[in-house]
């Protein structure tokens, strides 16, 4: 059979982890990446990669538990056969990336270093210091540098994915790519392509992701046919440093490594946070959520961090809204070691040592846990079956995706420190599947490409390009619509949703992209030109922003990132037994009923203009039954009991 071809576009962790694997398995990968690899965004992440170890298993922990709080997380949102693999394999690719030189933090005993994050009861997170993203792409960024010279890899760095070339019969051939300095396009024929591009958080305008990450990789998929799941869960991450420019990301390893947050309990106190004594401060996370305290799941973290600094008055600055991240309590060498990174940021961007003065910071939109729809094959024990060509394949034949372009591992809320572990087992288990369909392919006689075809994808993308050239320069600034479309997706579809505001939202980002196909450019040069390639991915944009903001106008509930307050179910307040009891009782049936109507995956597909066509997909929760997401909030434990009580019933009448 002559050699493999296949195209990865990305150069992050996903995409890394992808091309390694491929290489290995004697395929030949054209690794297509927008910016120089090293300076993918999975440079930025910061606090850590999750797995059991020796250690966390002395405290009780297993695979089943990171599992389960990986699916408890995410609200039950996601398939659970694709989890239960990545957890049972995440102890052996955080041994991998040891072995590949990641200098992850020790114990004085040479143990590898863990500290607990968000949404678990045991520091299951492994480290390097606060910048454990960027020591996990370079170990990776080495071995395929390997590959390179020994010719399996060839790298195209600063070229922009601009779409699939499909057949007659809908079937991936390759893609068609440009490259960003001398502006030729080109097409790639391979035998298939995967996408692992990153988030979308640039149509939000301002976010903690870099400017890269605009989702037009993914949205050039989903416009050629590929379905897209649950585009309206965006992550806000609680804790960042609020800019001009974007939002600087302050890891949730703070809270992990001890850090709390509060606010002065008087209104916009005038004194320094040194100054306010421990009885005047609101440790609300601690008060609220005592079993979790600054540890619970991001989405409840944000919540209850915007409720804070808006119903209730307390934000720490009047014209800004913020709360304190302290950690001046912890030891400065600790603060050093586990945290250099992020105070480093933290000191340049806001000039303040946050080692002797608490830091403020606010919610900022962080991570997409929707993306590309993609298949699986479960085994009989409940996990994937390894090298099946179903797994991480997209609804378009040939074409997979892996890493935070898909939607498969975080449901309604990804937990901390799950992103750089489902990067790289995504990477890593889509290689085989790759080698099994193009085997297929092989024996079906279906892997000759028609250089007609090839040519044709070039010249219709080359006609686009001139077409966009031709544009005039006094149309509407594209950079303008560009921070018009932030400001409406910021404020109907973050934290807090409404239905009238989502409408609105839709209605808005209609009319933008309307204004957006008129819009100038400045530019006419065939070298560099920036304007035209920012002018494109802005249109592409628009039909990925449509799916979230409709996604979330049809979701009528409150799960996970997906909040609706007119949707949420009621608060335990009474204070008699047996009133307490009633109440638990009543919410326990509507959050059955809730699942009945809502446990379902969102499955858009993009119409003409780029409406979205929705749809919805069941969810797999044979392995861990759906419960009330409660994390021991004050008043919560009556609910648990009555549902523990249930769930007994239940099986009591299964045995029967």
């Amino acid at each position: 059979m002559d050699e493999m071809h296949v195209v990865v576009v990305g150069g992050g962790l996903a995409g890394l982890s992808a091309t390694m694997k491929l290489a290995e398995l004697g395929v030949h990968v054209d690794l297509v990446s927008l910016t120089p690899v090293k300076r993918s965004h999975s440079v930025c992440a910061q606090g850590g990669i999750n797995s059991v170890n020796h250690l966390t298993r002395q405290l009780g922990d297993s695979e089943w538990k990171h599992f389960d709080d990986t699916v408890y997380g995410g609200d039950f949102l996601q398939h659970q056969p694709p989890v239960k693999e990545m957890t049972e394999w995440a102890p052996r690719i955080i041994d991998l990336m040891d072995r590949l030189g990641v200098t992850f933090n020790r114990t004085p005993e040479g143990f590898r270093d863990q500290r607990r994050f968000g949404g678990t009861l045991y520091p299951r997170t492994a480290f390097a210091g606060a910048t454990t993203g960027q020591q996990l792409l370079y170990a990776l960024d080495e071995q395929v540098r390997r590959w390179e010279v020994a010719g399996k890899v060839r790298k195209y760095e600063f070229w922009d994915y601009l779409g699939p070339i499909l057949d007659e019969n809908g079937v991936c051939r390759g893609c068609v790519v440009q490259d960003l300095v001398s502006m030729e396009i080109r097409a790639l024929p391979a035998d298939a392509v995967v996408i692992a591009s990153g988030g979308c958080g640039v149509i939000f305008g301002r976010s903690t992701m870099s400017m890269a990450c605009n989702g037009s990789a993914a949205s050039r998929t989903y416009q050629a046919g590929a379905k897209y799941g649950n585009p309206e869960f965006i992550q806000v991450h609680p804790t960042a440093i609020p800019g001009a420019d974007k939002l600087r990301l302050m890891s949730e390893s703070a809270r992990g490594e001890g850090g709390r947050i509060w606010v002065p309990r008087r209104p916009q106190d005038p004194r320094p946070p040194q100054e306010i004594p421990e009885h005047e401060r609101y440790y609300f996370l601690e008060e609220r959520y005592p079993k979790y305290g600054n540890l619970v799941p991001r989405d409840i973290a944000t919540r209850e961090i915007f409720k804070v600094c808006t119903e209730e008055g307390l934000s720490v600055e009047k014209d800004r809204l913020c709360v304190y991240l302290d950690l001046t309590h912890l030891p400065r060498d600790l603060l050093d070691r586990k945290l250099g990174g992020i105070l480093e940021i933290y000191q340049k961007f806001q000039g303040v040592d946050p080692r002797v003065v608490p830091m403020k910071i606010f919610p900022a939109v962080h991570y997409s846990m929707g993306g590309l729809w993609v298949d699986y094959e479960r085994t009989e024990a409940g996990g994937l079956r390894i090298g099946s060509p179903r797994n991480h394949h997209t609804s378009l034949q040939g074409v997979f995706a892996v890493g935070e372009c898909d939607y498969q591992y975080h449901g309604a809320n990804r937990l901390g420190a799950n992103s750089l572990l489902s990067c790289i087992f995504s990477g890593l288990i889509v290689a085989p599947s790759i080698v099994s369909y193009i085997e297929i392919l092989h024996q079906n006689g279906q892997r000759k490409v028609s250089s007609r075809l090839v040519e044709q994808a070039e010249r219709e993308h080359r006609q686009r390009f001139e077409s966009l050239l031709a544009r005039p320069a006094d149309g509407e600034n594209p950079y303008t619509i560009h921070q018009e479309l932030g400001k409406v997706m910021t404020k109907a579809a973050t934290v807090v949703r409404h239905n009238d505001e989502l409408d609105r939202a839709y209605g808005l980002v209609c009319e933008l992209q309307e204004r957006a196909a008129r819009c100038g450019i400045a530019d006419r040069g065939l070298w560099t030109n920036q304007n035209i390639v920012f002018v494109r991915a802005l249109m592409d944009m628009f039909p990925l922003a449509k799916a979230i903001l409709k996604g979330a106008r049809l979701r009528d509930e409150c799960r996970g990132a997906h909040f609706k307050p007119e949707f949420q179910l009621p608060s335990i307040t009474a204070t008699d037994p047996a009133e307490r009891r009633r109440q638990a009782e009543e919410w326990c049936d509507r959050f059955e009923e809730n699942n009945r109507r809502w446990l379902k995956s969102t499955i858009a597909v993009c119409g003409p203009n780029g409406d979205p066509e929705i749809s919805y997909e069941e969810v797999d929760t044979s392995l861990i039954p759906p419960r009330p997401r409660l994390y021991g909030v004050v008043g919560g434990e009556v609910i648990e009991e009555v549902w523990k009580e249930r769930t007994l019933v239940k099986k009591q009448a299964l045995r029967v």
